[in-house]
């Protein structure tokens, strides 16, 4: 797939007036966002989304456009997955629900600049060593293995924070309470840090690691950096309306894990399959390729709809006849 610099360009343009707008739109009055306008904002971002791998198809072929399907659903899904931690988040820092859609917004304009940076490099790396290719699939596999064992329900999730905010707390001390949309103010000439900003580096920094499972997987998807890349923004894009539409529905996808370990673990293996067919390691079969059979996008696209579909509906039945198997809501702490 050739794309062009300036199609590059275009692209992050046109994505950055989207977020401009949104921005614009939402947060020009602060204020709870409601289930109606989340809904009509997914449905706008997932539009868009159908309506780039339409223009994929046209100009490229189905495959490429596959691809980005395939691509896209995937990080979506793994995404709902990361809204509890979302969810945790906020609950933890008591972020107030009228400057919850900003925090979500600007965290995850960070990791889209992030999970770039990531991608050209996963590019970069896979384009001088195809053998990367066995490395992502052992892992995919081992990170469904585990996600498969975790277990919501043993006891309330807590938020730990990281390296990155442990340093910004060194750098700069941070208010008591929150002042505003506000990340930085100035108290008798001191410059301080709010909660706000704290929020918003918790959530830009631990996106990005929930990248170093779905960057991989969607390599496993399609090895066009473009297509991996575009499928991320707009995946990142519809997350922040996703977080207020699901709301409660959240706690109830409690078979989504167990979904998400097998897309994981399906993809581990198309990769190594892959790998073995095109391999090139010279203690492996003497450096040539094995004849081994690949899964194809089609197939791969039907096994990913099919496992999100099959697991959703599980969930649903099974908080419907046990209501005992609803995830945990995490309740507010003290962590300022």
């Amino acid at each position: 797939m050739s794309v062009p610099v300036w199609l590059w360009f275009a692209t992050i343009a046109g994505l950055m007036v989207l977020l401009a707008i949104d921005l614009f739109i939402v947060d020009r009055k602060p204020h709870e966002v409601t289930i109606g306008e989340a809904a009509r904002w997914v449905t706008f971002y997932v539009g868009v989304a159908i309506l780039f791998g339409l223009g994929i198809w046209f100009f490229s072929g189905g495959v490429y456009a596959g691809e980005f399907f395939a691509g896209y659903i995937t990080e979506y899904s793994l995404s709902v997955d990361n809204l509890f931690i979302f969810l945790i988040i906020m609950t933890t820092f008591k972020v107030p629900a009228i400057h919850q859609h900003k925090v979500l917004l600007i965290g995850i304009l960070m990791a889209l600049v992030m999970r770039g940076i990531f991608i050209a490099v996963g590019a970069a790396v896979i384009a001088q060593f195809s053998w990367v290719f066995y490395l992502f699939g052992v892992f995919l596999i081992y990170t469904g293995y585990k996600l498969a064992r975790t277990d919501h329900n043993e006891e309330e999730e807590e938020f730990k924070e990281n390296v990155a905010l442990r340093l910004v707390r060194k750098v700069y001390p941070v208010t008591d309470g929150y002042q505003g949309g506000k990340s930085f103010v100035r108290i008798d000439g001191k410059r301080f840090v709010t909660p706000m900003f704290i929020v918003i580096v918790a959530i830009g920094t631990t996106d990005l690691l929930f990248a170093l499972d779905s960057i991989p997987a969607i390599f496993g998807l399609t090895k066009e950096p473009f297509l991996v890349f575009t499928a991320n923004a707009f995946a990142l894009m519809g997350l922040r309306q996703l977080y207020f539409l699901l709301g409660g529905l959240l706690n109830k996808l409690v078979y989504l894990s167990i979904g998400l370990s097998v897309i994981l673990g399906f993809i581990g293996v198309k990769l190594i399959l892959e790998a073995l067919h095109t391999n090139s390691l010279p203690f492996l079969n003497g450096g040539e390729p094995l004849h081994v059979p690949t899964i194809g996008i089609e197939v791969s696209l039907s096994v990913i709809v099919g496992v999100l579909a099959i697991t959703t509906i599980a969930s649903l039945v099974k908080v419907r006849r046990h209501p005992e198997a609803v995830k945990p809501v995490p309740t507010p702490s003290d962590h300022l």
